[in-house]
Order: structure tokens, then sequence, then C-alpha cells
């Protein structure tokens, strides 16, 4: 229960039950041409909650955990250091569907949506004292095309709880592959339409008990227009994905969009699953490819360097450690704790001198 762990750490936890994407669904055409992503709306109730607490307390530092809640982040208390804690560069995931886009109305589509959100941006970082990254490539990206205030953005990357994602925690079943991703994100769902249609037929070509599952919300997601088979298995949201992505004896990550590092990758190194990625999959990891994992762009490479690993039980098990270690040394959560920490306190001297 996601409230009671953040209440064993927290003076208090408050929550409105609402879901943005939903409140703020519009026609198609209203959402093209509003000036700002209409996700990051501001949910009244919300708002509301926000204006009650900063009306009893007196906070130091305010940090919004993603570009949605950036607008509660703002309301009031002008002495607050400010940070804006980014999981992903929106305007480099709009940037990328643009350059991927085939057709010229898509592409067109896209591109006016990349400045859109570029704009935004460009506004929204201007009014934080720090923004955080999760990789060096949104950094660099977001310095090159949406910073133009000067405004301090470091890198802080995901990480993974070592202590409770480890080896062992279930047995590998022969064949299984799994890619654990909502569909209802469009990098995820790329990646699978990808991979299921240019990919997986090479594999199961020359493998017959491959198997591949599928793990996340596909709300609403169109997936007739995937290359399913009967050994695909679509679980939907799993409360359990620890156990999923440790019966596996591979998991797969094509993907070709979006920005961010992967959590998918570093829980399953966590747990000894050796990964297959393209170089966009596994960015912004510190990896040696053939030795920490196994990177291919092109999907011939890709189909075949996966049946290996099915197939070589001395290569699964020198990934399985390497990619551990890798975790252990440079993703623990402790140590991107500690980090966090830091800069936000560095921040504060900065904007708040004594």
């Amino acid at each position: 229960n996601i409230g009671s762990d953040l209440e064993s750490i927290c003076d208090s936890v408050e929550a409105v039950d609402i879901d943005p994407f939903v409140h703020n669904q519009k026609h198609a055409i209203q959402r093209f041409l509003s000036s700002q992503p209409v996700v990051n709306r501001p949910v009244p109730q919300m708002t509301h909650l926000v204006e009650q607490k900063q009306a009893r307390i007196d906070f130091d530092v305010i940090i919004a955990s993603g570009e949605l809640m950036a607008t509660y982040a703002l309301q009031g208390q002008e002495t607050a250091v400010k940070v804006l804690e980014e999981h992903n560069s929106f305007s480099r995931l709009m940037y990328d569907r643009f350059s991927h886009s085939d057709y010229f109305l898509l592409k067109s589509k896209h591109w006016v949506s990349y400045q859109k959100v570029k704009r935004y941006e460009r506004k929204l970082f201007s009014r934080f004292d720090l923004i955080t990254m999760v990789s060096e490539q949104d950094k660099d990206f977001s310095e090159r095309h949406v910073n133009r205030t000067g405004v301090k953005i470091e890198v802080v990357p995901n990480g993974v709880d070592c202590r409770l994602n480890h080896p062992g925690i279930a047995r590998p079943v022969p064949g299984r592959l799994l890619y654990n991703g909502a569909l209802t994100y469009s990098a995820n769902f790329d990646a699978m339409d990808y991979f299921l249609k240019e990919i997986y037929p090479s594999i199961r070509q020359k493998m017959s008990i491959v198997s591949l599952v599928i793990t996340g919300s596909i709300d609403g997601v169109s997936i007739e227009q995937l290359a399913l088979d009967e050994s695909v298995r679509l679980t939907g949201y799993v409360q359990d994905i620890q156990s999923e992505i440790a019966s596996a004896m591979a998991l797969v990550a094509p993907l070709r969009i979006g920005g961010g590092s992967r959590l998918k990758i570093l829980e399953a190194m966590a747990l000894g699953t050796p990964v297959i990625a393209t170089t966009k999959g596994a960015e912004s990891i510190d990896i040696t490819d053939g030795k920490d994992m196994l990177i291919a762009d092109d999907p011939t490479l890709f189909a075949e360097l996966t049946i290996r690993l099915l197939q070589e039980e001395d290569l699964r098990q020198s990934l399985a450690m390497n990619g551990r270690r890798i975790v252990e040394l440079h993703y623990d959560w402790q140590p991107i704790g500690r980090n966090f920490n830091n800069l936000i306190e560095t921040t504060k001297c900065s904007v708040q001198p004594s």
C-alpha cells in the first residue's frame, strides 16, 4: 500500500483521488489547440488542498514530482525553494515522436506538439530554483532546447531498492521473455508494436517454447493493433511485479522513443534477470554491452541475441551477476537519496543565504 509506505516516513500524507488524465480529457481538437499540455491543467480539488496546507505551514522547500505537480508547487509561498523533479524530458519525448513519424500529417501534428511543450517548459523551468533529470541525455536536451534562464539542472538517476529486489525470488520459466511497462504509455506501446512485428516472429520460428509476458495497464489501448498470438500474455496491472520479472529468463527492452532512465531495466538487473535492449532502451544506464546486458538496434540481431540468451545458461548467469553488481554500485536508492538531499541543501544555501 503506497499510502501506508509514505506514512511511515512522512508527518502527513494527503491525496486527491482523481486521475488528471481523465479529469482533463477533452475533444481532440481542443487538446491540440491548447497552449499547454492539457493534462497539466490543475485539478481544483488538488489546488484547494495545497492552499489549505500552505496556509498552515511555512515550507522551506517545495518539491514537485513531475510536471503534473508543478503548478501546485508554484502556489504561493514565494520564499520557499522550489524544486522540479522531472521523471523524463517531456519536450524530448515530443521531439522523438516528431522525428520518428513517417506520415506528413502525423509528423506535422507532432512538430506542433513539440513546439507547444518546449515553449511551456521554458516558462515553467524559469520559475523553479532547481530542476532534476534522471539522465544526462534528458539534461543535455533540456539545456540545449529548453533552458533559457540559466536555472540549475542536475542529474539524479532512477534507482532500485537492492534490499527488496534481489536474485532468487522466483525460478525462471524456460523460454519466457518479459516486458514490464504499461502500454498506455506511447513509448511502451511503440516498443511492443516493434518487437511483436519485427523481432518476435524470428524468435518464434526458431524456438517453439518461447513465450512473452507483457505487464502493466492496457486500459483504453487498441491492442488489436499489436501482432499478438497464443504465446503472448497481457497481464494488465499486477501487484507482484518482482515475481513476474524474476520468473522470466530475460527482459526485453526494445524501446525506440522516450527519455528518462529505465526503471524496468534496473529492476530486472537487481532481480538477476538478464536484459537485452536497444541503445535507446539502455540509455542513461552505465553498462558495458556484452558484459552487463546485450544491446541490439537491428531487429535481426535483436532476435539472434535473444535466442542465444535463452539457450546459453552461462551467458544468462554472467549477465545476471554483472547486472546486479552495476545496480548495487550505482543505482541503489540509498546513495541516490543522499545525493538528492545534498542538492536540496546546496540549493537552499544559494537561494536563501544566511
